[in-house]
């Protein structure tokens, strides 16, 4: 019997989820059980057990990365090149972005600001006293969640970024200890590690089943009719989107990294599915490391290392995705931002989507930051909430992308061969 491969039966979930979720909406039933309840508890089941897997794993996965490095030298080249790539790629991102806002002019429509058309509020003179003369000092609260008063506290709630300095420290002093005790460490880690991968290969058996509800739960709740008034914003944010992972992307494969793009694509397909479905670069950490490690052939001391920071400090897709609802928010208010301003934008979008988390609607919570920075009333997210679930599915999707391409771009600068080599 023919069995389809993983990102075969992600595909077809996710076309069957859009026929029967715009077919119930949130209403049908069937012997008194609403569908809408069905997808609500099979999609939070899936995306429970892949948040399930994701701090045993990112702690896991950074200890026997940094432990297998070994040396501070080794260690701080390959910190150096990870932190260069990801912050070059979420500023090429930004920056697409701010091109495609200022090209399209999304909140401006037959010539006028379009703010009366969609809802928006607010004294137009009030808002723009407040938009000169803002800087981004306040962004730098983001960043003190980075050293954690209590790990265990920090793990519950979910703060990737402290609990990724922490592993970094753990496996870093791993390699300073007596050999007895390191050598003991390093195997108890490395077992949880392997323990954690069969569960993720368990976990991914019902990755379809999770994909189909996820996603006919979103169709159900939004349909199509909310696009309409959002159309041109919605349009800018996807090109944007699409020219950052259709052209900027391979060409880092390809001049960088020496590899094939489309066998890459083939490779992250699986992850990609999961990510645009989950909407989340966390809950998708443990898939991108089984098709980074499996069907790319990355070695696991520079994915264990390279996808967890990505994971939660990359975020490509966030960050030109901030930048550009900031400034459709401003032009939609018909103000005229100053290149020092639209440069402010461009530096708090790149220092908040390091510090948002890797869960869906986070870069909500950046957007209203970068809003409160440049002065422009944080209720003016409002008005694009219709379409944020949708457009937040394409940008995780670019986010775990950039973090797959910097594991293989960085892996084949450090010397490994055989990546994007085999049968795929």
């Amino acid at each position: 019997m023919l069995k389809l491969k993983l990102h075969w039966q992600i595909l077809i979930a996710l076309v069957l989820a859009v026929i029967a979720g715009n077919l119930t909406g949130t209403d049908a039933s069937l012997f008194g059980i609403s569908f809408f309840s069905v997808y609500q508890f099979i999609g939070s089941l899936f995306l429970n057990a892949l948040k399930m897997l994701i701090v045993p794993l990112i702690v896991s996965s950074i200890i026997v990365g940094i432990a297998g490095i070994g040396g501070g030298d080794a260690l701080g080249r390959l910190g150096g090149k990870t932190l260069l790539y990801y912050m070059s790629t979420s500023l090429i991102a930004i920056l697409i972005g701010l091109l495609m806002v200022n090209m399209v002019a999304p909140g401006i429509v037959d010539g006028e600001p379009a703010r009366d058309m969609i809802g928006l509020t607010g004294n137009v003179d009030d808002i723009k006293g407040k938009v000169e003369g803002k800087g981004a000092g306040d962004v730098v609260d983001v960043f003190l969640r980075m050293v954690p008063t209590n790990i265990v506290a920090a793990a519950a709630n979910g703060q990737m970024l402290g609990l990724i300095f922490f592993s970094l420290l753990f496996g870093f002093f791993l390699t300073k200890i007596q050999e007895a005790y390191a050598e003991s460490l390093y195997n108890f880690w490395q077992g949880v590690y392997e323990v954690m991968m069969l569960i993720t290969d368990w976990v991914m058996k019902f990755a379809p089943i999770g994909v189909f509800a996820l996603v006919a739960k979103v169709v159900a709740t939004t349909g199509f009719d909310a696009f309409k008034p959002l159309a041109l914003f919605f349009v800018t944010v996807v090109f944007a989107l699409a020219l950052h992972f259709f052209v900027v992307m391979p060409l880092l494969l390809r001049l960088i990294g020496r590899v094939n793009p489309w066998r890459h694509y083939r490779a992250m397909l699986p992850a990609l599915l999961t990510a645009f479905s989950t909407s989340s670069s966390s809950a998708t950490l443990p898939m991108t490391l089984e098709c980074v490690e499996k069907n790319a052939g990355v070695s696991n001391k520079t994915s264990s290392f390279v996808l967890p920071l990505g994971a939660t400090i990359n975020m490509d897709g966030t960050a030109l995705y901030e930048c550009v609802a900031a400034i459709f928010i401003a032009q939609a208010y018909g103000i005229e931002l100053s290149f020092a301003t639209q440069f402010t934008i461009v530096l708090v979008a790149l220092l908040t989507s390091i510090g948002v988390a890797g869960i869906p609607a986070a870069s909500l919570v950046a957007i209203s930051i970068i809003l409160a920075t440049i002065g422009l009333p944080v209720e003016a997210i409002g008005l694009i909430l219709a379409v944020d679930r949708v457009l937040d599915m394409c940008r995780t999707t670019v986010n775990v992308f950039s973090d797959s391409c910097g594991a293989v771009v960085i892996a084949r600068s450090e010397g490994e061969q055989g990546i994007l080599q085999g049968k795929i």
